[in-house]
């Protein structure tokens, strides 16, 4: 059964410098949540490892893995959202709202199984789903267009993005883009609202559409920020994603307090 409708959602304006003091919350928040934080960072540490040692020799599917994982960040950083939230209600951020955000992760309602947990679940879903498709296309094209067989970051430097051609790095990007902004545009506070709310995975993905449109420019500076951190922890051998992914996580929970008002429809609503 859909969830009953017992709210409006109100999108906020937001100046052009405010996503800087989304990071600045994220990275308090990843101060006062501590391991329980942090833990988040060496997991996804530990697997981007894992994926650069399974393909340490085929780059060409390696450069799409590591840039899918954009994709489906925001459904990974969800118990970062809940560690955010139960600070800012003054509540104990420990390892019982992580269990709880994945096993009974809205209200505590009896059915642990119930609607609430699938909308999440299939919104994860469509992001893996859209992780693959960029993978799968990205192996593609480096494969069949690539001059020579790209095997190593070396490799990928010298045949893709310095090519005699010159166009395969650009194809390659702009293809990212058109799968990333959409994504992207999905995403900004569908997980966040969906974690916070009982709302409907259309209503979730529509409210996050609002927010880009009414604030464009923060939101392609909020994109590049995040993009950047990542760039920068997936350069340092990617030990720096231990503190980027928990700061980025905690910052997009902040990220959507700031552009999304709730409100009840009567007094009456809880």
């Amino acid at each position: 059964m859909a969830p009953t409708p017992i709210s409006r959602i109100i999108i906020r304006q937001v100046g052009f410098l405010q996503p800087l003091a989304w990071l600045a919350m994220g990275w308090r928040d990843l101060h006062r949540a501590g391991i329980v934080s942090l833990t988040h960072g060496l997991a996804l540490t530990f697997i981007g490892a894992a994926m650069v040692a399974f393909a340490r020799h085929q780059f060409w599917l390696l450069a799409g893995a590591l840039s899918g994982f954009l994709v489906i960040a925001p459904v990974l950083a969800t118990s970062l959202y809940a560690l955010s939230r139960a600070l800012e209600r003054d509540e104990p951020a420990d390892w019982g709202v992580i269990s709880q955000t994945w096993l009974n992760w809205q209200d505590q309602r009896l059915n642990r199984w119930g609607e609430d947990y699938w909308r999440m679940l299939r919104f994860g879903i469509l992001l893996a789903g859209a992780a693959t498709t960029w993978v799968l296309t990205s192996a593609a094209l480096i494969t069949l267009f690539a001059p020579s067989p790209v095997h190593s970051p070396i490799d990928f430097v010298h045949f893709v993005i310095l090519a005699k051609d010159g166009w395969l790095f650009e194809v390659w990007l702009a293809l990212g883009a058109v799968l990333a902004a959409p994504m992207f545009a999905s995403t900004v506070v569908a997980m966040p609202l969906l974690l916070d709310q009982q709302v409907t995975l259309k209503t979730a993905i529509l409210t996050s559409w609002r927010v880009v449109l009414e604030n464009p420019a923060v939101m392609a500076w909020w994109a590049a920020l995040i993009i950047g951190f990542t760039l920068l922890g997936l350069a340092s051998l990617l030990l720096g994603l231990i503190l980027v992914i928990p700061m980025l996580g905690h910052a997009s929970w902040h990220a959507y307090r700031d552009l999304v008002r709730v409100e009840p429809l009567s007094d009456e609503a809880p």
